[in-house]
């Protein structure tokens, strides 16, 4: 069949829309009909250069919609089932899988090549194999996808909000809940409250946190951080360092959660530097990966037994974290409608992302039109 995506070509060189080729679903694979794709930073990443991709590819990675065909032997899912995308894939019996760290699975090694088991490539076009951006490709009005991307969602769901919750949502909440630890009573500091650091927010208030300190240079992010949880917002960490002193009597935060767009050696610093003994300083967002950006004195480390760690899918398990955080969303404890601040065409792609990059959406969502 025929379908309209969204593809990379050249790093640095605008997103172009355009009809390509898509095959039948093979043996473990289902054939979906995406309805929503999440604008995400990550894709911005890929489009900047900035994660090494196979090229061309076909963006999104956040993706809702209905299963059409199943292929051979799938049986997570079945035809007319509504499916969030899970931008790490868990195949259920990889040693990460199996030891409870989904988040890592070994499945995941390909989601920068984009093709399927196999070396295979469902998209195909003029200039031969597309690969999909996390094996998903949501930026296409179908994509043929590994019934492990897949998980199955109530039918009463509404998708368009449902759809954040394939990536940006556990990533930020569970950057808090699980990667910080953050506990009841516990003060919180949240650098950079975009797509992801939103849901931080979100999280550490859930978790319990007394203080939730959100730090970002824009006034709108930082107001829809105090209307989602956050109990302080200040424009500059240096502002939030004097507040974080005085509301915890000089013990400073128990956890710092990055979650800026592009991640630097002066903003790892920042968090190392307002956490206190034992803090947790959580690196979620991402750079170039050669560019070193932690650059710390390893005593201080030692001495105060701070930890740096990485947060990858907010170390959540898709399976059973989706539904569980669509399950908050139903009873009101998690906001989904209020983090969506514009919707796009397939055609407006470009238009989203320098939307995003400018710093007007918390989160935009592209609407397929079938």
């Amino acid at each position: 069949m025929k379908t309209r995506a969204a593809v990379v070509y050249e790093p640095g060189k605008p997103i172009v829309v355009e009809e390509l080729e898509l095959s039948d679903p093979g043996p473990g694979e289902v054939l979906i009909k995406y309805l929503y794709g999440g604008l995400c930073h990550s894709d911005v990443h890929i489009a900047h250069g900035d994660l090494p991709a196979r090229l061309p590819m076909v963006l999104g990675h956040e993706g809702a919609g209905i299963i059409e065909k199943v292929g051979a032997g799938v049986t997570r899912v079945a035809e007319g089932d509504h499916v969030v995308c899970s931008f790490i894939p868990s195949c259920g019996n990889c040693r990460y899988c199996s030891t409870g760290r989904q988040s890592i699975c070994d499945m995941g090694a390909t989601i920068l090549e984009g093709y399927l088991p196999g070396n295979r490539f469902p998209f195909t076009g003029p200039a031969g194999d597309y690969g999909a951006m996390c094996m998903l490709g949501t930026f296409s009005q179908h994509s043929v996808i590994h019934q492990n991307s897949c998980v199955k969602v109530d039918d009463d769901l509404p998708l368009d909000k449902a759809v954040l919750v394939g990536c940006g949502v556990p990533t930020g909440w569970g950057s808090a809940v699980n990667t910080a630890e953050v506990r009841p009573g516990d003060t919180a500091v949240v650098i950079g409250v975009g797509g992801i650091g939103i849901n931080s927010v979100q999280g550490a208030r859930y978790a319990g946190a007394k203080n939730v300190i959100a730090i970002d240079p824009l006034e709108n992010k930082r107001e829809k951080a105090l209307e989602l949880g956050a109990t302080h917002a200040f424009a500059t960490a240096a502002e939030a360092m004097a507040a974080v002193t005085e509301l915890t009597r000089g013990q400073m935060a128990d956890s710092a959660i990055l979650t800026v767009g592009l991640m630097t050696s002066e903003v790892v610093q920042q968090g190392f530097d307002i956490v206190g003994k034992d803090g947790n300083v959580v690196l979620t967002g991402l750079n170039k990966m050669e560019l070193p950006t932690i650059q710390l004195s390893g005593s201080v480390l030692t001495l105060f037994r701070k930890k740096i760690k990485g947060s990858l899918f907010g170390d959540c398990n898709p399976m059973t974290d989706i539904p569980k955080i669509l399950g908050l969303y139903q009873s009101g404890d998690l906001k989904l409608d209020e983090l969506i601040t514009k919707t796009y065409t397939l055609d407006q792609v470009n238009e989203g992302y320098d939307d995003l990059l400018s710093g007007k959406n918390v989160r935009g969502v592209l609407v397929h039109e079938h």
